[in-house]
């Protein structure tokens, strides 16, 4: 996970909540939704960045607090995120982020500034995540499955790969904030699947050399 900042929301979405009888099953501008949220988050799933497509097929609109327990919140920008399929349809085992999670709370959200998930995680050699917090550390196994086998091995071929290119490159103090920046899209456009498991090993490493 890394910090996701929100922007306006689609104005279709404001217009349908000053309608009457409105709730999320008849908001007909669910594109509009969807490129909005990829569009904040980079094309990286809210939870476990690997990539997302504005499809209805390929994406979920999650709902931080679920709609069934905060019917209030159904419509609420802030309280809306896009995420993965999370192995939707496959065993328990194997699912992952929102479809893990269900009615699940988290006591932790990506777009809100005061939890600061960036500060609460680490990325291991190994592929794992793991949290300062044990609550957190406890929701992102139970709840979010972020440490499922894929998504382990996928982050940890990321970071091998990365690895591997840097002490090829032998690249200074001044190229390792280039190559952070560059994983940090500090430039603009799309988010690298995983980027934030480079992020996070890089700035350990700039850390060390001073």
């Amino acid at each position: 996970m890394r910090n996701i900042h929100k922007n306006p929301e689609p104005k279709s979405l404001t217009e349908h909540r000053c309608n009457t009888n409105t709730d999320y099953d008849n908001y007909a501008a669910k594109d509009d939704l969807r490129a909005s949220l990829i569009g904040e988050q980079r094309g990286i799933c809210c939870y476990c960045m690997q990539r997302i497509y504005p499809d209805s097929d390929k994406m979920k609109i999650e709902h931080w607090q679920c709609q069934d327990l905060y019917p209030e919140r159904q419509l609420e920008y802030k309280n809306l995120l896009g995420a993965c399929k999370g192995d939707e349809g496959q065993k328990p085992d194997r699912q992952h982020c929102d479809t893990k999670k269900g009615n699940l709370n988290l006591s932790f959200n990506p777009t809100d500034p005061a939890h600061d998930v960036e500060g609460k995680i680490r990325f291991l050699g190994d592929g794992t995540i793991a949290a300062n917090e044990e609550r957190c550390d406890r929701e992102i196994n139970e709840v979010l499955n972020l440490n499922q086998g894929t998504l382990t091995r996928n982050r940890k071929a990321v970071l091998e790969a990365f690895r591997q290119g840097l002490i090829q490159a032998n690249p200074s103090d001044a190229d390792l904030r280039k190559q952070l920046a560059k994983w940090n899209g500090d430039n603009g456009g799309e988010l690298a699947p995983f980027c934030q498991v480079v992020v996070y090993y890089l700035q350990k490493k700039i850390a060390r050399m001073k």
